[in-house]
């Protein structure tokens, strides 16, 4: 397994490497692995798009403006967000499964009580604790997949899991309006507090502890400050996390402004809305396994990973010039295959980006999960409001956010990663460069 600064890849792959600790028995259960890890990394989705098509009832019922309820999404964005900076030294120092278990029950308590908020303040701050919570999903699902697996391994398993991860945004809201339909927006957060014990029960009676105690971090909250500086001073590991949070704000671009893109710019109904969705959606899961089953050992990571990149980019070029109107009036449909291409382009970069960040950090899984997560999720925050920054007739600042995040994104990955020095430096050398 590689130490830290050292590369593991320059030349194509032909064989995958094969999986390093963790519990064997736990490995040959691969269907169940994914389930459970999937369902973790799906929590994100689960938690905020469940809940979008009950946000005008919640106005009405809560008595409450528009923007204090949308004070509820931005408080989950941003419990998952910070939460995973302090669950990942957690699961370091004390195993995955203990906070892994611990935030799975608060998770489960919070969505309960979001349930029975009685204004708006008491749900904004029930709704932070219910993100600060589900982060342990999100950070300590990355982190057992590094205990399990190594290099292209962890690849591949990392597309598999976008399988369901994937699914997850446009299930989510399709599963919150049938729930409108039966019940109001209290029966939302029943259901995720359902979803989460079944979480909880799955974990607890099927996931072993990953990280054996010699591996463990003894050191208290200095150390994990420590640890997790010494991650970001690593120049390639902080160029695959930037690299990698430029392009989820791409993506968060595409899902903040694309309701108002296609239906209010190019005059969609929401049936076709949904069904564009759905397809973008589709195409980001065929071109992750795509990546994992095809790609993935028999080229190299960053190979993939610049492909991927270009493809964003060109994508997002193209959308700036069909929204500005060099093309003149170029109506829906090229624009939507602008947006697929984007779209899929992601199943090529964020699954990569991860790996080849983790491939480095074996000794810190939890903390760099944690810088991982964090960073896509603080800039996605803030990258999604620009969207909208020059009002409703135009679909420009999107076009213009994506472009930007795509040459962001390729900055950090040639001037920080540098991936044809990979394999031709040594752990010593590499820290200089």
């Amino acid at each position: 397994m590689p130490e830290l600064g050292q590369a593991t890849e320059d030349h194509p792959i032909t064989k995958a490497a094969e999986p390093t600790t963790g519990p064997a028995a736990l490995r040959r259960t691969g269907a169940l692995v994914t389930l459970v890890l999937g369902g973790l990394t799906a929590v994100p989705a689960l938690s905020m798009d469940m809940y979008l098509p009950a946000l005008p009832e919640v106005t009405d019922a809560l008595s409450s403006p528009a923007a204090t309820v949308q004070l509820t999404l931005t408080a989950c964005l941003m419990g998952m967000a910070l939460g995973q900076l302090v669950v990942g030294p957690m699961s370091d120092k004390w195993g995955r499964r203990r906070p892994l278990l611990i935030g799975l029950l608060v998770y489960v308590v919070a969505t309960a009580t979001c349930a029975f908020a009685p204004t708006a303040e008491l749900l904004i701050g029930f709704r932070l604790l219910q993100g600060l919570a589900g982060a342990a999903g999100i950070v300590i699902a990355r982190a057992i997949v590094r205990d399990l697996y190594d290099g292209v391994a962890m690849a591949r398993f990392f597309s598999t899991l976008m399988l369901i991860s994937g699914v997850a945004p446009v299930a989510a809201p399709l599963i919150g309006g049938q729930v409108l339909r039966f019940t109001d927006w209290r029966g939302i957060f029943v259901v995720l507090t359902v979803v989460g014990t079944a979480l909880t029960l799955l974990v607890w009676r099927r996931l072993p502890e990953t990280l054996a105690p010699e591996k463990r971090h003894s050191g208290g909250t200095v150390e994990a400050l420590r640890t997790m500086k010494s991650l970001l001073a690593d120049r390639v590991f902080a160029g695959y996390m930037i690299a990698g949070g430029f392009a989820f704000a791409a993506l968060f671009a595409y899902i903040s402004a694309s309701p108002f893109v296609i239906q209010e710019i190019y005059g969609a109904s929401p049936q076709t809305f949904s069904l564009l969705f759905g397809v973008n959606s589709v195409g980001l899961i065929a071109a992750g396994q795509i990546n994992g089953k095809i790609l993935v050992g028999r080229t190299s990571l960053n190979k993939v990973l610049g492909v991927g990149f270009a493809m964003i980019t060109t994508a997002a070029a193209a959308l700036l010039l069909m929204t500005t109107g060099v093309f003149g009036d170029v109506g829906l449909f090229p624009v939507a295959a602008g947006l697929f291409v984007l779209m899929s382009s992601m199943g090529l970069t964020l699954p990569n980006t991860q790996s080849l960040a983790l491939i480095r950090t074996p000794h810190a899984a939890g903390s760099a999960s944690a810088l991982l997560g964090t960073t896509s999720f603080l800039v996605g925050a803030v990258a999604s409001p620009l969207v909208g920054i020059a009002g409703e007739d135009t679909a420009v600042p999107m076009a213009v956010v994506q472009l930007a995040c795509a040459l962001a994104a390729i900055a950090c990955f040639v001037g920080l990663c540098r991936p044809w020095q990979h394999g031709t430096t040594t752990p010593a050398t590499e820290a200089d460069h």
